[in-house]
């Protein structure tokens, strides 16, 4: 990365794309970019200093980046291969590489902790960035939400030796790096539009788990299906709630809007962790983040102080409205397993009123694989407002839509609803507890569904 001067990003709005974006321009280097729309991430980038385009012609790139030798392109995943600036790019002699790629590059030249899994790992690894940062230890983190703490995806340190990374399993991107010590937080199979099924799903994290380098370890949560396959001289420790495992919650007490445990390791237990998002699923989260502290030295004291002041991801458990009469949460929930964890979190949380759920279901490929298993999700909830699917990166799949999983939803009051009505489809309702859910572009709409909802 030394040898440029600018690097351009081709997807620049994406949540992963955009820590990169701050990092380059963090190192001194022009960072321009496109993406399709603007967002208010895009809005806050472009504030930063980052120059960005959302057409995709080759006149919309400046001229600083239109030199091979000075000009490293960085794309994701999620643009087609046909994308009018990518073929400009490659066409013209530039290293046109992967977001996936740099991470690589990032890890190789630090102790790198990586944390995959189908879900959690947002949580998991904010949470430890947030216990590094706090620490004399510090660290490096690209992390795949938005933290509260510092309204930002990105945490920088001049002199600590360790990279915080959120491993994403898609596109086998996860295998580009090198990690120091690892997380799997989950391995509920996903992504068949990459894997095909869930065998390659769980080999894809045995070869990650291969890249751990000897005198690292693996911590991986207990119970998963993927089978380690660890170097010689990589340690395998396994973590959990409370069932168990060299990493665990013990004594945990839930009341008056508090969670606090007891964190247990192998020899060693901190008592009275306090919970900054006292949501019972963050237990487990809050086990694997203290685990890698732990075992890198970070002191007892430093841990509970940063696990009691940390604020959470953006659209992870995000309380919008939090008043007497009404509570709105928004989730970035997509996946059957973590809606059903989201739900019955709420509703242990808020026992006695009525839980409603909005969830936008996001890809086709997504909805036809999992349709039976959203409904049972989604069945958890005492009303569902159903909208239709984000696409993302997918063209129609033909016979899949909402319909396919709205016909097995089982509660009580359920209904299809476009994105376009839903403002006005809401605007007479009288929730108790309303739940947002979903990886598409409903957070777009919560500023005004809040609005809504404060003023009846």
């Amino acid at each position: 990365m030394e040898n440029y001067k600018s690097i351009y990003f081709v997807g620049a709005g994406g949540i992963g794309m955009s820590a990169l974006e701050r990092y380059c321009l963090a190192k001194g280097m022009k960072v321009a970019g496109y993406d399709k729309t603007p967002s208010h991430l895009t809005d806050q980038l472009q504030s930063e200093g980052i120059e960005l385009f959302f057409d995709e012609d080759e006149d919309s790139i400046p001229s600083y980046c239109k030199n091979p030798e000075n000009t490293l392109v960085i794309y994701t995943p999620a643009i087609p291969e046909n994308h009018k600036g990518l073929e400009y790019f490659r066409n013209n002699g530039f290293k046109v590489i992967k977001r996936s790629e740099l991470l690589g590059l990032i890890t190789s030249s630090s102790k790198g902790l990586c944390f995959a899994g189908t879900h959690g790992k947002t949580t998991t690894s904010s949470m430890a960035a947030h216990i590094f940062h706090q620490s004399a230890i510090g660290c490096n983190a690209f992390l795949g939400g938005i933290l509260k703490n510092y309204d930002s995806n990105l945490i920088l340190s001049e002199t600590s030796p360790f990279s915080i990374i959120e491993a994403d399993e898609y596109d086998r991107s996860f295998h580009r790096l090198h990690p120091y010590m690892a997380v799997i937080t989950a391995t509920d199979p996903d992504h068949f539009d990459i894997y095909g099924n869930e065998e390659a799903y769980l080999e894809s994290f045995s070869h990650f788990t291969s890249l751990i380098q000897p005198g690292g370890c693996l911590i991986m949560k207990k119970g998963i299906k993927a089978i380690p396959r660890v170097q010689e001289g990589v340690k395998i420790y396994q973590y959990s709630a409370n069932k168990g495992g060299d990493f665990h919650a013990e004594h945990i007490r839930i009341g008056n809007g508090q969670i606090i445990f007891d964190f247990i390791a192998p020899g060693d237990s901190i008592p009275d962790i306090e919970l900054g998002v006292p949501v019972e699923i963050n237990i487990e989260n809050a086990v694997a983040s203290i685990a890698i502290a732990w075992l890198n030295g970070i002191p007892a004291q430093d841990i509970r102080k940063a696990m009691a002041s940390f604020k959470g991801a953006k659209r992870r458990f995000d309380f919008w409205v939090k008043e007497k009469n009404i509570v709105m949460i928004d989730d970035y929930a997509h996946h059957p397993d973590e809606i059903r964890a989201s739900i019955t979190s709420v509703k242990a949380l808020y026992p006695e009123k009525r839980i409603s759920v909005i969830f936008q279901p996001h890809l086709y490929s997504r909805t036809r694989d999992f349709a039976p298993q959203f409904a049972e999700a989604l069945s958890h909830a005492d009303e569902l407002i159903l909208l239709e699917i984000y696409p993302a990166r997918e063209i129609p799949i033909p016979g899949i839509s909402s319909q396919i999983i709205f016909n097995k939803v089982t509660c009580r009051k359920k209904e299809l609803c476009t994105k376009k009505m839903l403002l006005e489809t809401i605007k007479d309702r009288n929730f108790e507890v309303l739940i947002t859910l979903g990886a598409g572009d409903i957070d777009r709409m919560l500023p005004q569904i809040r609005d809504i909802l404060l003023n009846k």
